[in-house]
């Protein structure tokens, strides 16, 4: 038993009635970053939000600041089931004064996280041009990259066209027999069910007929697509989940394969605020390269100066349309030229690489002389061989890269008969003489490399780790980001938009609290 007398009182006695009770306001420290959140909160136009209501008659709702900062003060301390949502806001001090003592359920925070997708995307751009204000975001240089998120699908849940086709056949043949039945039954007069609307039996098998004819059709369009790419399906054929269907089976970061999204984003260098974000439902991240600096620039009323990026995303196409926006792209890029210092290189390109350099000369995966041994000349419109054999436009003809149909020019040498570097330098499936083949973004991939081979360009590239993945980090580790709650595309877009602006909220809130401090010191 305690000794009487030197222990402290307790602030409140539970079983003793109370004159003045404390505020809840009284609770929480005047320096507890909750209420510079909410100060952040009160200054934000939530026009748009409110827009959306239709003020009838009925309980007047929240409104929806206090919702908004619940689910984002929620997201960055690591809660975001609206269930833990809901307890927090009955038993945590600091939700239970961001809520203003409002015990909020979380079907009505549900409901509201994904019905506002266009005023979300205006509180994101609020919060951006806030930071542009104060000198956080300067879009000098930004990196753009992607992660893997783990769908709401269990990994086990996926099934293929070939099964899904076996599914289907059992259902159509129980949905044939419960007709069948409800008919003799409707013809005896015994009365099952409106002759006119299916019971509820044969509704709940036609809705699972209906959902796995969906599935098979994904399922088929998927091995459609593996066929294109060379890969047979009737060997390895796709996997589509069931759950989430939306999701694509794909390497997850942690090891083996997963139902899983490809999150983006693109993030500026100054102090990490994220710029722009998306959800991508397949493995490529290159198509969204450029539509990222444009939502950029409509957002924040200027481009990028600088866009890094990794090798992943280094496709022609993605350094065209960058240089068409003249923004400067950096990326792991290698010449399809000889360099100052390669075996290959010389002044005069139609002069012979010295036989003792033979050796040296760059090989391809296939064993034969790379490409980057034949030296191109612009003026001329031909290649030289390491021989310095002259190899002239020979005809165009069209191909694909990253899903864009192109024009391919093809270059080939005269002829390659008696030459010493044939065995080298010819494929066993080349028809007599070597050609080369050249597509429209050459040029544009050159001065991508010109500008990498820089100790400059070098530097810039060297701060895209830092940059591009610090955001990645964080969103899983402190936030708990590794597995999506909502399913469906565009569900998973608004969920990640949220994330993204919660991130980038608590990096506000925390800059102006230092630069709060930074005042107070300075006696201003």
């Amino acid at each position: 038993m305690a000794t009487e007398g030197y222990w402290a009182d307790p602030v409140m006695e539970r079983d003793r009635p109370r004159t003045q009770w404390p505020t809840l306001d009284s609770m929480i420290h005047p320096d507890d970053p909750v209420r510079l959140v909410d100060e952040v909160l009160e200054n934000l136009d939530w026009s748009e939000w409110e827009a959306e209501y239709s003020r009838q008659r009925g309980q007047p709702p929240i409104h929806p600041r206090v919702l908004a900062g619940i689910v984002l003060y929620g997201m960055y301390r690591g809660i975001r089931s609206t269930r833990r949502l809901e307890e927090a806001c009955c038993y945590r001090l600091d939700f239970m004064w961001l809520a203003e003592g409002r015990r909020i359920d979380h079907t009505t925070l549900s409901k509201f996280r994904v019905r506002f997708k266009e005023p979300l995307k205006d509180l994101f751009r609020q919060i951006g041009r806030i930071a542009i204000g104060l000198g956080l975001i300067t879009l000098g240089e930004v990196a753009f990259d992607g992660t893997r998120v783990k769908a709401n699908n269990s990994r086990y849940n996926t099934r293929t066209a070939k099964t899904l086709e076996a599914k289907l056949k059992i259902l159509d043949e129980i949905f044939e027999r419960m007709v069948n039945e409800q008919d003799a039954a409707h013809a005896k007069g015994s009365g099952l069910g409106s002759a006119t609307q299916l019971p509820d039996s044969l509704a709940d098998i036609e809705k699972r007929r209906a959902s796995i004819a969906e599935l098979l059709e994904k399922a088929r369009e998927a091995d459609e697509t593996r066929r294109q790419q060379g890969v047979n399906p009737e060997k390895n054929p796709a996997q589509i989940p069931t759950t989430d269907s939306d999701s694509k089976v794909m390497p997850n970061k942690e090891g083996g394969y997963a139902p899983n999204y490809t999150p983006v984003a693109t993030t500026d260098g100054k102090d990490g605020f994220i710029l722009d974000a998306d959800v991508l439902p397949g493995v490529n991240e290159s198509p969204a390269a450029a539509a990222s600096v444009d939502r950029i620039e409509e957002n924040f009323g200027s481009k990028p100066e600088k866009f890094l990026t990794d090798g992943g995303n280094n496709a022609g196409q993605v350094m065209s349309q960058m240089e068409e926006r003249g923004v400067e792209f950096y990326a792991p890029v290698e010449s399809n030229q000889p360099q100052p210092g390669d075996p290959a290189y010389r002044e005069d390109p139609s002069q012979p690489v010295p036989e003792s350099e033979w050796p040296k000369m760059k090989r391809n995966s296939q064993g034969q002389l790379d490409k980057s041994n034949f030296v191109y000349c612009p003026e001329e419109d031909q290649y030289y061989c390491p021989r310095g054999e002259a190899m002239p436009f020979d005809k165009t003809k069209p191909g694909k890269r990253n899903g864009e149909t192109i024009q391919l020019r093809i270059y080939r040498a005269t002829s390659c008969e008696g030459c010493p570097l044939a065995k080298a330098c010819l494929s066993p499936s080349s028809k007599g003489a070597r050609t080369i083949t050249r597509d429209p973004y050459e040029q544009v991939r050159e001065r991508t490399a010109a500008r990498m081979a820089t100790p400059e360009g070098r530097a810039v590239y060297n701060r895209r780790p830092q940059i591009a993945e610090t955001p990645f980090a964080f969103i899983k580790r402190v936030m708990g980001v590794r597995q999506f709650l909502l399913r469906g595309l565009e569900k998973v877009r608004t969920e990640w938009r949220w994330v993204a602006t919660a991130f980038n909220f608590m990096k506000l809130v925390r800059a102006m609290g230092k630069l709060r401090a930074h005042s107070s010191n300075l006696g201003i």
